[in-house]
């Protein structure tokens, strides 16, 4: 596969400064992190297609540069709240595949005791807070921790992460406000992956730059090259220093996009598969990785170990997500409010 020849930021009109250089021991990590959760994604794909696994499946293959290059950045006691394309968010948080897979299912080993499905399961050891169905109502929540965070003096930061489409819902404003407002140490990763459920930003969205939709409430803002990890990194450094010094909200875009469908049920007609297989071609944030290591004289033996190890590790999270037990009817009365 041919290297990188222009980013999505270019794309856009916006010229984009090269990021800083990874070390090797930073690009086998971000290679290894970002093949496990396009692995994971590839098998749930599978598993839904032989129907072990029911209900809305929204995968993340295209966008892992964005949540592992972010996760790089975080330390210890940061928090992660996400919408329904969330498999990818709670990998990169350090959840267990397995117990990934098996909430797929509907198993009882699940996140959620088999309740949650795709959309809704959380880790409050990993700080993952799920995971939300509704579009946009993530971003009130993630806000709320962050004033949980300054209500407390620390300095953990709360990674909120929405979609292009979910940018126009009004309750993203709101929070908007009040994070600048109380000066909340929350950092809004907008993953714009062009399409939203299936239309175009530019036949929904006025304002096409999403870095923007702060200016009104003095919110900083920055376009990122989300295909690229180093970039997502670099712009990410920026973003958590910004709120760990008290300084309010920051803004980042990150132009992405997403090889499949919305959901598992979008043909995607409304995008060409030439398109698609472009920006596969030149943009791809794993073989941009992959590329740069065989560049460095990193073997390919290595790094169809890496891989191989990464699969024997989703295929073992399938295999105990389709033979765990399935909840007991009990639980259907358990952790809900009466």
């Amino acid at each position: 596969m041919a290297a990188p020849k222009k980013s999505v930021a270019k794309e856009s009109g916006q010229e984009a400064s090269s990021p800083p250089e990874f070390t090797r021991e930073q690009e086998l990590k971000a290679l290894r992190d970002m093949l496990l959760i396009r692995r994971f994604e590839e098998k749930a794909g599978q598993l839904y297609g032989m129907g072990a696994i029911g209900g809305f499946c929204h995968l993340y293959i295209g966008q892992e540069a964005v949540v592992v290059g972010m996760q790089m950045a975080l330390k210890p006691g940061d928090e992660v709240i996400t919408g329904y394309r969330d498999h990818g968010h709670m990998l990169a948080c350090g959840m267990d595949a397995k117990g990934v897979m098996a909430e797929l299912t509907g198993r009882r080993g699940g996140y959620s005791k088999g309740k949650g499905g795709s959309m809704h399961m959380f880790s409050m050891e990993k700080n993952f807070f799920g995971g939300h169905g509704i579009v946009g109502a993530q971003v009130s929540l993630g806000t709320g921790l962050a004033f949980a965070n300054r209500y407390r003096g620390n300095d953990f930061v709360s990674v909120t992460y929405f979609g292009d489409g979910a940018a126009n819902q009004g309750q993203v404003y709101e929070s908007f406000n009040m994070a600048e407002l109380w000066k909340l140490p929350v950092i809004y990763v907008i993953e714009n992956n062009r399409y939203a459920m299936g239309t175009s930003v530019s036949r929904a969205s006025a304002q096409q730059d999403f870095s923007k939709r702060g200016v009104s409430f003095n919110i900083p803002g920055k376009q990122v090259d989300g295909m690229d990890v180093r970039a997502v990194k670099a712009a990410a450094d920026e973003a958590t220093a910004w709120c760990r010094a008290g300084k309010g909200p920051f803004i980042l875009e990150m132009q992405t996009y997403r090889y499949r469908g919305h959901s598992m049920s979008d043909p995607a007609k409304y995008r060409t598969r030439e398109e698609v297989e472009k920006v596969r071609h030149d943009q791809d944030p794993i073989e941009q990785v992959r590329n740069r290591l065989l560049a460095a004289k990193v073997s390919e033996q290595e790094l169809k170990a890496m891989d191989a190890e990464v699969r024997d590790i989703v295929n073992a999270a399938a295999d105990f997500a389709q033979h765990d037990p399935e909840p007991d009817p009990s639980e259907l009365y358990a952790d809900i409010y009466r």
